[in-house]
């Protein structure tokens, strides 16, 4: 009679090619299917971008029905995303902080949603302010939101609009009245660096970061980078992007560059080089960082926070790292001989 193999003994391994097919299988599918809901992407894996629903303005034109009134509207903002950043450079540019008051939103972990701290119109987290404004709402809650108090709606959720609202529409109430960052004789500059900083820079990182294929991914990367380097290029003769006057283009600009090093250089993958290591981008970087009440709206810790323990498809361990220091951008730019700050 054959003598009959004895059972695994206790504590025994499963071989571990086949611990590792099964770990990657299921977690592939599990990322896979996390990622679609996170970032809706293309056949070829392309991360694609959906669009704003909310496109009102605040105007001073007759019959308006959101016309500038100092304290009527407030700024519902995310301290680590890099498009409501973009208003809260130019409300401090500008000095709007009196007239337009904001509420801070952080996103939640678990729920995937922004939420406050504090209830905000009878409502405790951003999609229930979009519900209120607009009930069936099925579009995404994001940030930044331009809230109208009186009416109780949404004026706008699209950053790009909303910067060019803070610049001029409300500027009876502004300390800084005087600063155009949308001057009429530099805005087919400005829209041409907008559209290309856009594609290639700012949602730039996130298509590498949220790229689902290797291809959608070097596509991504090679454009991110060969942008980089033609405003490097650019930079060695133009303090700023359409010359010695800071612009809504660099504001545009900045708020990706400070999240660079700090986050997209590592979580999204975006790692050929740091702008810390461009001789003309980095010091760039600190002009912008240093005007006048800029440094005081960049939060590093909320930066890292909603970017490392947040995103959970790409940083599942949730650990969150120590670095970088940033205090580099407070050293000397040098780059004053360029131009005179208006």
């Amino acid at each position: 009679m054959p003598k009959l193999t004895s059972p695994l003994k206790r504590g025994r391994s499963l071989p571990p090619g086949l611990v590792v097919r099964t770990g990657k299988f299921v977690w592939t599918t599990l990322w896979q299917i996390m990622m679609s809901n996170l970032a809706p992407r293309s056949p070829k894996g392309e991360y694609i971008r959906p669009a704003s629903q909310f496109r009102q303005s605040i105007s001073p034109e007759p019959g308006s029905p959101y016309p500038p009134v100092s304290g009527r509207y407030t700024l519902f903002v995310g301290l680590g995303c890099p498009w409501a950043h973009r208003t809260l450079v130019v409300r401090a540019l500008k000095g709007l902080d009196a007239a337009m008051p904001i509420v801070i939103a952080a996103p939640s972990s678990d729920q995937g949603i922004w939420v406050f701290e504090q209830a905000q119109e009878g409502c405790r987290s951003l999609p229930e302010l979009y519900q209120l404004a607009e009930s069936g709402y099925q579009g995404r809650s994001t940030v930044p939101v331009l809230w109208d108090n009186q009416t109780k709606t949404i004026v706008n959720n699209e950053s790009a609009e909303i910067i060019v609202m803070l610049n001029s529409a409300m500027n009876e109430f502004a300390e800084h009245p005087e600063l155009d960052l949308y001057p009429e004789d530099l805005q087919d500059c400005i829209d041409r660096w907008n559209d290309k900083i856009y594609h290639a820079v700012n949602n730039g990182v996130y298509r590498c970061g949220f790229a689902q294929t290797q291809e959608a991914y070097d596509i991504a990367c090679q454009e991110l980078f060969a942008a980089l380097d033609e405003l490097d290029e650019k930079l060695a003769t133009n303090r700023y992007l359409c010359g010695d006057r800071v612009t809504l283009a660099d504001v545009r600009l900045f708020t990706t560059l400070f999240r660079f090093d700090i986050v997209y250089y590592g979580l999204f993958k975006c790692n050929r080089r740091r702008i810390q290591d461009y001789q003309h981008l980095g010091a760039y970087l600190r002009d912008l960082y240093q005007l006048p009440g800029v440094a005081q709206t960049c939060d590093l810790e909320s930066v890292k926070r909603d970017y490392y323990g947040n995103l959970f498809p790409l940083n599942p361990g949730g650990i969150i790292p120590n670095g970088p220091d940033i205090t580099n951008l407070l050293e000397p730019h040098g780059r004053e001989q360029m131009g005179i700050y208006q």
